[in-house]
C-alpha cells in the first residue's frame, strides 16, 4: 500500500486531498498543526507558512482539534462557532500502528448558508422518500392486529386463538367463512403478529382479476416483452411480497388454468417474469380465504386437489355472526367508535332495544352489512342513542324471528305486528332472492344471474345495493 501511495506525485496528492475534503487540517498529539490544505487556509484568511508549525487553537477559533488528539475521540458532525458564524466540522483521531499520533479535522458546511443549501437538495428526496414509507405502510403493511378482532363467543375465541398461535409459522394458513366475517382482519393479525410484520403485506383478490391478466399480476414482465409494458418492467405480487405475506383472497373463484399456474408458484417457490431470462427466487408465506367449500369443489373437479392440499395446511374457520349473537353488542360498539371518527360524533351508543333487534337478524353478510346498519341509523340519528326507530325497516319487524336471508310464507299473513309498507317488503324479497340464488351458484354472480333470469350488471348493481358480497 506504501508503495501505492509512493507512485502518486506529491503535487498530485494536495490535489486529491483538497478534491475530498474541501477544508483539512492535520495535527500532531500535541495539537501542532503539521498540515493544513489550501481551501481552509483560503477560509481562514491566513498563509499555509502562518499556520504550519503554530498550536491550532491560535490558527482555528474555538478549535478542539488538540482534545481529539489527546483523548483518541471522534467528534462528528459538531457545530462549531468560528467568525461569528457556526460551521459543521468532523474531527478523527489518527492511529498509526496502534498508536494515537495526532487527528485530521474536516469542514462539513462552513456556515448555515451551505446547510440550507444542502438541505434544499435534500428535502425533495426526503419528500419522495417519506412518500413511498407511507405508501408501503398504507399497501403494503398489515393494518390490524389481534387487539382488532372482537368477540367473546366459543368458536370465535377458538379461531382466534388458533390463529395467534400458527402466527409465528412458515405454513399456509386456510381461512374459511362466509363473506364479511372478517377473514381478511385476521390475514392482516397473522402477519402483523409473525416474524414478517416487517416484510410487505401483499393482498390479491383472485376472483377479480381478468385471467389474461393473471400472469402478469402474479409473476410480472420484463420492459418491452409484450405491447404496452412499462418501462423498466414490473414486479409481481409474490416478488414484491418476497420475505413477507400474500393474502390470496377469494382463492375458491380462481379459474383451474390459473390454479394450476399459482401451484407451480407454490411448489417451486420461485417465479420467472413474462420475458425473464431466469427465474427468481421467492420466499413469501401464504394465507388463502373463501366463503367456497373447497373439499366439495374438488370433488366436483372445480378446484384442484394438489393446490388444495398445498394451501390447507393449518385450516381455520372463522363463525358467521349469527353463530356468536352474544358479539354483536361488543362488535356494534368498536364499529360505532369507528364511525364517530368518521361523521365527528362523539357517545355513540346502541340502546338496549336496538341491540335486541340487531341480535334477531340473521345477517347474511355478516360484520360487514352491520356496519353499513349501524352507518344508516348515524346518519338518521339526531343524538347519541341509537333506537330501534333509527335501523331499517327490515330490521324492525324481525321482533317477529323475520330472517333477513329467508322470508317464510307467515311473512306476508295479517299480523298484529307493525304492517311493513310494500316497498320496503318488496327490497326485502329481492335482496333475499338475490343471496338464496347465489348460495345455489355457490357464489358465482354469473350462475346466479341466470338463475334470477337478469342480466349480469344488473345483478352486480343490486349486490352493490344490498351490500351483499
Amino acid at each position: 500500500m506504501k508503495g501505492l501511495i509512493e507512485l502518486i506525485p506529491s503535487e498530485w496528492l494536495e490535489e486529491v486531498i483538497n478534491l475530498a475534503a474541501e477544508c483539512t487540517v492535520v495535527v500532531d498529539h500535541n495539537g501542532i498543526i503539521l498540515y493544513m490544505n489550501h481551501a481552509y487556509c483560503e477560509f481562514l484568511q491566513v498563509s499555509a507558512e502562518e499556520a504550519i508549525g503554530k498550536p491550532v487553537q491560535d490558527i482555528i477559533e474555538n478549535s478542539r482539534m488538540q482534545i481529539v488528539a489527546k483523548t483518541g475521540k471522534a467528534e462528528v458532525a459538531s457545530i462549531h462557532p468560528i467568525n461569528g458564524s457556526e460551521m459543521v466540522a468532523n474531527r478523527y483521531p489518527l492511529f498509526v500502528g496502534g498508536e494515537l499520533v495526532g487527528a485530521v479535522g474536516t469542514v462539513m458546511f462552513r456556515n448555515p448558508k451551505e446547510w440550507l443549501d444542502y438541505s434544499r437538495k435534500l428535502q425533495p428526496l426526503m419528500e419522495e422518500l417519506n412518500y413511498y414509507k407511507n405508501r408501503f405502510e398504507k399497501e403494503l403493511h398489515s393494518k390490524y392486529h389481534f387487539g382488532d378482532l372482537i368477540g367473546e363467543s366459543r368458536k370465535f375465541k377458538e379461531a382466534k386463538i388458533l390463529a395467534e398461535r400458527v402466527s409465528d409459522s412458515h405454513s399456509a394458513v386456510l381461512l374459511l367463512g362466509e363473506s364479511g366475517t372478517g377473514k381478511e382482519l385476521f390475514a392482516h393479525a397473522i402477519h402483523h403478529t409473525s416474524g414478517r410484520r416487517y416484510a410487505p403485506f401483499m393482498r390479491l383478490n383472485c376472483a377479480s382479476i381478468p385471467e389474461h391478466l393473471f400472469e402478469s399480476e402474479i409473476f410480472g414482465y420484463e420492459e418491452g416483452s409484450f405491447t404496452g409494458a412499462k418501462k423498466g418492467g414490473k414486479k409481481g405480487k409474490f416478488e414484491l411480497a418476497n420475505k413477507g405475506t400474500i393474502f390470496l383472497d377469494e382463492i375458491g373463484d380462481l379459474p383451474l388454468q390459473m390454479q394450476s399456474k399459482l401451484l407451480r408458484v407454490l411448489q417451486e417457490k420461485e417465479i420467472e417474469r413474462i420475458g425473464g431470462r431466469a427465474p427468481v427466487r421467492i420466499d413469501v408465506r401464504i394465507i388463502a380465504a373463501t366463503h367456497r367449500n373447497l373439499e366439495e369443489m374438488v370433488e366436483r373437479g372445480l378446484f384442484r386437489q394438489d393446490l388444495y392440499y398445498r394451501l390447507n395446511v393449518i385450516k381455520i374457520d372463522i363463525p358467521s355472526l349469527r353463530e356468536r349473537r352474544e358479539d354483536i353488542g361488543p362488535v356494534s360498539a368498536v364499529l360505532l367508535k369507528k364511525l364517530e371518527g368518521k361523521f365527528h360524533r362523539r357517545g355513540l351508543v346502541l340502546s338496549e332495544a336496538a341491540t335486541l333487534c340487531l341480535e334477531q337478524h340473521n345477517w347474511p353478510g355478516n360484520i360487514r352489512e352491520l356496519e353499513n346498519v349501524l352507518e344508516r341509523a348515524v346518519n338518521v340519528l339526531d343524538g347519541q342513542i341509537i333506537m330501534p326507530e333509527h335501523l331499517p325497516l327490515y330490521l324492525r319487524g324481525e321482533e317477529r324471528s323475520v330472517s333477513s336471508a329467508h322470508l317464510d310464507s307467515s311473512f306476508f299473513q295479517e299480523q298484529t305486528f307493525q304492517i311493513i309498507p310494500l316497498r320496503e317488503t318488496v327490497l326485502q324479497a329481492e335482496k333475499s332472492a338475490i343471496i338464496n340464488a347465489l348460495k345455489k351458484a355457490e357464489g358465482n354472480k354469473a350462475e346466479a344471474a341466470k338463475l334470477l333470469e337478469i342480466g349480469k350488471t344488473s345483478l352486480y348493481d343490486k349486490c352493490k345495493q344490498y351490500s351483499i358480497k
